[in-house]
């Protein structure tokens, strides 16, 4: 093929992903992390409450599955983010790029094996941080806003 290539001269293209579309936006961790608090409050209702306990169980069950489900779609979006958009001029000026998504993988595997409130606030805390260092690449102001739906933490948000 090299041979072909050179008799046609055919220019040798590069992208970033299978269909390089550029699309990128932290927003869909944002939400999947906000998410691990949500299901870990309601899991914490379930079992205070006065339901039937077989209901109560299977509630439970479902409620941690989507609280694991939503912190591996967060530390997907942030490797995906990490691994594709991430180039070294943003490393050289965010020389802490790296372990902050390591530190992101990290609290996010915290988040789906076990049940403490404050490692998922954590976890949103650190993918802010990653949004706000993304906008900021991208030359976009960011503003810090509680999300408009329970458990009702901040979020950065790029400023429209």
């Amino acid at each position: 093929m090299k041979i072909v290539d050179k008799i046609l001269n055919i220019e040798e293209v590069n992208a970033h992903c299978d269909i390089p579309c550029g699309i990128y936006d932290p927003i869909v961790a944002q939400i999947a992390a906000i998410t691990t608090v949500r299901m870990l409050d309601q899991m914490k209702e379930t079992l205070e409450s006065d339901s039937d306990e077989m209901a109560k169980k299977n509630k439970f069950a479902r409620l941690v599955a989507v609280k694991e489900e939503h912190a591996e779609k967060a530390k997907h979006e942030i490797r995906v983010i990490w691994g594709d958009f991430i180039k070294p001029p943003h490393i050289e000026k965010y020389p802490d790029i790296h372990s902050l998504a390591h530190e992101i993988m990290m609290i996010g595997s915290k988040v789906k094996q076990g049940a403490n409130r404050e490692d998922a606030e954590q976890f949103v805390e650190k993918i802010n941080e990653f949004a706000k260092i993304f906008w900021e690449i991208k030359g976009e102001e960011t503003v810090e806003k509680e999300a408009p739906y329970a458990p009702n933490l901040k979020l950065v948000y790029r400023k429209v």
